[in-house]
C-alpha cells in the first residue's frame, strides 16, 4: 500500500514533532510513508468562517497532492473530518450553484474514502492496537469534538492507549464536553472559549495525570495553554507521540525530550 502523511497546517507550523512521530510509528509497523510537498491547508479555517468558495481550490489541490496514494493519514481529527464530511458538501453546493462541473465532485469523491485519522488507520486498516509503544506515565484522554462527533472514532484511541506498556490511563471527568477551542470560535467568542477551557483544564487536574492527550493539536494547544496559566503540572501530548515512544526513548533522556517536548 502507498501511504501519505497529511501533516496539516498546525502541525507543520507549530508541532512538527507530531508529524515526525506519525512517520516513526508507521515505519515501525512496516508502512512506507510518503510526504507530497504539494499538500497545503485543507480549507477548514476558510470554510468555518464562511468563505466556502475559497475552499474549492483546496479540494482540488488536496486531490492532486495525494492522487498517487492509496491512503492519506493525518494526526488531526478535525482536518480528517473536514475532508470526509465537508468536501462532498462543498462540491455539491458549487455544482448546484452552477459554478462547477463534475470536476470538484470527482476530486472530493477521490479524497474522501482514502483519508484517515491516525488512530482509525491503525485500528481499521492495519488492524493493530498494540503498536509496541512504551510510555511510563499517567495519562488522561480528551476525545475531541471532530473525532467524537464527526468521525465517530469511539474507543479507538483508548484501545491503543490501553495497550501501551507502562501507561496508566485515567478517566477524565466530563470527557465528552468541548474544550472550547473550536478554531475560529476561540477568536470570535474568547470569553466563552476561555471559560470552557478552564473547565476542561480543571477536569484534567482532577485526574492527577502527568499528561493529557488527544488526536488534535489544536485542542491540545488550547488545553495546554490553559493548564500553564493555572500553574498545572500536567503536560499536553499528542497521541501520536505517545504511540511512537519506546523503551529506548525512556532510556535516553534526549530522545524522550524530543518525543514529549513539542507541546510545551
Amino acid at each position: 500500500m502507498r501511504v501519505a502523511l497529511f501533516v496539516t497546517c498546525i502541525n507543520d507550523t507549530l508541532y512538527p514533532d507530531t508529524g515526525r512521530a506519525v512517520i516513526t510509528l508507521l515505519e515501525r509497523l512496516g508502512v512506507e510513508v510518503g510526504f507530497p510537498a504539494e499538500q497545503s491547508c485543507c480549507g477548514q479555517p476558510q470554510f468555518n468562517t464562511g468563505y466556502r468558495h475559497l475552499t474549492e481550490p483546496l479540494v482540488h489541490r488536496f486531490d492532486r497532492a495525494f492522487a498517487d496514494y492509496d491512503y492519506v493519514v493525518t494526526p488531526s481529527g478535525s482536518c480528517a473530518a473536514m475532508v470526509r464530511d465537508n468536501y462532498p458538501r462543498i462540491a455539491a453546493k458549487a455544482e448546484a450553484e452552477g459554478r462547477a462541473g463534475r470536476e470538484l465532485a470527482r476530486a472530493a469523491a477521490s479524497a474522501v474514502p482514502k483519508t484517515y485519522e491516525l488512530t482509525e488507520f491503525l485500528t481499521d486498516v492495519l488492524e493493530v492496537t498494540d503498536v509496541g509503544a512504551y510510555y511510563p506515565h499517567t495519562v488522561t484522554y480528551h476525545p475531541t469534538c471532530h473525532g467524537l462527533r464527526m468521525l465517530g472514532l469511539g474507543d479507538r484511541p483508548r484501545r491503543l492507549l490501553e495497550r501501551v506498556r507502562g501507561l496508566e490511563l485515567r478517566e477524565l471527568p466530563g470527557a465528552e464536553e468541548c474544550c472550547g477551542f473550536g478554531g475560529t470560535f476561540a477568536v470570535k467568542n474568547p470569553a466563552v472559549s476561555a471559560a470552557m477551557g478552564a473547565d476542561k483544564a480543571r477536569a484534567v487536574r482532577e485526574t492527577g495525570a502527568e499528561a493529557v492527550c488527544t488526536v488534535d493539536n489544536s485542542c491540545l494547544m488550547h488545553i495546554g495553554g490553559t493548564l500553564r496559566r493555572q500553574g498545572a503540572a500536567a503536560r499536553p501530548v499528542h497521541i501520536a507521540e505517545i504511540l511512537a515512544a519506546t523503551e529506548a526513548d525512556a532510556r535516553e533522556p534526549s530522545r524522550a525530550r524530543a518525543t514529549e517536548g513539542s507541546q510545551r
